[in-house]
């Protein structure tokens, strides 16, 4: 038996072939010839290294499907008055609208997307290792789908998968295969806003809410990745849960700022002109006439002054400005420190400095570098779980074409800036083999191995 045939083992013409319960369904007695058998390159694979790629035990071979298919399944209409969706909703809400929060999103999901590559993981022959690897290559190239139905890469995967693990606190999608079964086509992303949890049965369930009810997502074909999953929160939590109420003070005293700033109106000229005195035996009708003219002259100069002019006059006419006093700071600094309280709130809540935001608090480069490390260090705790998801898709992959290799997926973290510091942690690495193998502590074989790590 071939690999992709114990892979997919099960399917016969008479019984009938289903996507999710309700859904798609096609009558028994259809012809399901979904898939040609291949003879595999490399020769037969057992079917518990099938069944270890998927990492479940495969009911029949119709348990991935194509991208028609799965794309049909997702075209739903869920009703948004379900339990949790508001919640999702409202971190979505406070991620577009809200600045702050919009960058902590922004920061969390660049940071955690670093640049990474499939590669293989076990000892495997040359020619082997090739195919391979050209597989994993294409992969990379069309892993998923942008919202335009365009080929995505797996790095624009990655920000989306990111994206939507750290704002909603859960990303899931189903992997397609290939009509003629010959490998994995694309992972299509769910809305996290249609998953839910079903209690009702015998053991938890993951669904999605459809305009039919609820499907069963317990699938072969079906992986999710949770942030900071619990027993009462198995679906994860947001990075955002623990900030939609400072978020709102922030945005009040935003709100205060501008209601001040606005009564208090801006700077402008307030000129007064001093009515010359009347002379002697001058009539009431032309001493007003001649005020007139003066306070009208006066006016027109004052409005054909250019920026860089200077207005001058009698010393009957002073200029000053109405507006806010130039050295009251008092109230600005109030508002500076409280705003600030808020935004450093809103940072903790989301497990950020400050400075990684673009704010300057004057914070000193050796503590700016210890907290910029511990964000890194939750970064690759992330990666690590998102790594699983990545092999998952992979090794479906290779098993499906009948290569009998296993792949890993790796993300680069390092930085350019951080060059020197490295070369210098490695070469301090070397000179202490070196002397452990002049001091007798190590053979030959040893110090060569472990040169080869640090290389």
């Amino acid at each position: 038996m071939s690999a992709k045939t114990a892979f997919l083992q099960g399917c016969k013409i008479g019984t009938g072939f289903m996507v999710i319960r309700g859904i798609n369904t096609l009558k028994k007695g259809a012809d399901m010839k979904l898939f040609r058998k291949r003879k595999s390159s490399t020769g037969c694979v057992p079917d518990q290294a099938i069944r270890m790629a998927a990492g479940t035990r495969l009911q029949s071979r119709n348990s991935f499907q194509t991208v028609d298919r799965i794309s049909a399944m997702l075209k739903v209409s869920p009703s948004e008055i379900e339990s949790g969706r508001y919640r999702t909703m409202l971190y979505r809400f406070l991620c577009d609208n809200i600045p702050v929060v919009n960058s902590c999103i922004w920061t969390w999901s660049r940071l955690a997307a670093a640049p990474g590559e499939f590669v293989i993981s076990d000892e495997s022959d040359e020619r082997l290792r090739k195919q391979a690897e050209a597989r994993l290559d294409g992969l990379s190239r069309r892993i998923s789908v942008d919202p335009n139905g365009q080929d995505t890469a797996v790095s624009a995967f990655l920000v989306d998968m990111f994206r939507g693990l750290f704002r909603d606190g859960i990303f899931g999608g189903l992997i397609t295969v290939h009509r003629d079964g010959s490998g994995v086509n694309r992972f299509i992303p769910v809305d996290s806003i249609n998953l839910g949890i079903d209690d009702s049965g015998n053991r938890r369930r993951v669904v999605m809410e459809t305009e039919a009810g609820q499907s069963d997502l317990s699938r072969p074909d079906f992986r999710y990745l949770a942030l900071d999953p619990s027993h009462a929160r198995p679906l994860g939590h947001s990075i955002l849960h623990a900030i939609p109420f400072v978020s709102y003070i922030e945005q009040q005293l935003i709100d205060d700022m501008r209601r001040s700033s606005h009564n208090a109106g801006f700077h402008r000229l307030h000129v007064r002109v001093t009515p010359p005195e009347r002379m002697s035996g001058e009539s009431d009708s032309a001493y007003t006439d001649r005020i007139n003219s003066y306070f009208d002259a006066t006016v027109s100069m004052i409005r054909s002054c250019e920026i860089a002019d200077n207005p001058v006059t009698w010393d009957n006419v002073s200029i000053e400005y109405i507006g806010p006093q130039p050295g009251g700071r008092a109230g600005n600094n109030q508002w500076f420190f409280q705003h600030r309280a808020m935004v450093e709130e809103i940072c903790a809540g989301t497990h950020l400095a400050p400075f990684l935001l673009g704010y300057s608090y004057g914070d000193t480069t050796t503590w700016s570098a210890f907290k910029f490390d511990v964000v890194m260090r939750q970064v690759r705790s992330v990666q690590a779980e998102a790594s699983q998801l990545l092999e998952w898709i992979g090794n479906i992959d290779l098993a499906l074409a009948g290569l009998n290799t296993r792949c890993r997926f790796v993300f680069d973290n390092s930085f350019a800036y951080q060059a020197g510091e490295l070369a210098s942690i490695r070469t301090a690495e070397l000179d202490s083999i070196l002397k452990a193998y002049d001091a007798g502590l190590i053979d030959k074989d040893e110090a060569r191995s472990k040169v080869g790590e640090l290389l």
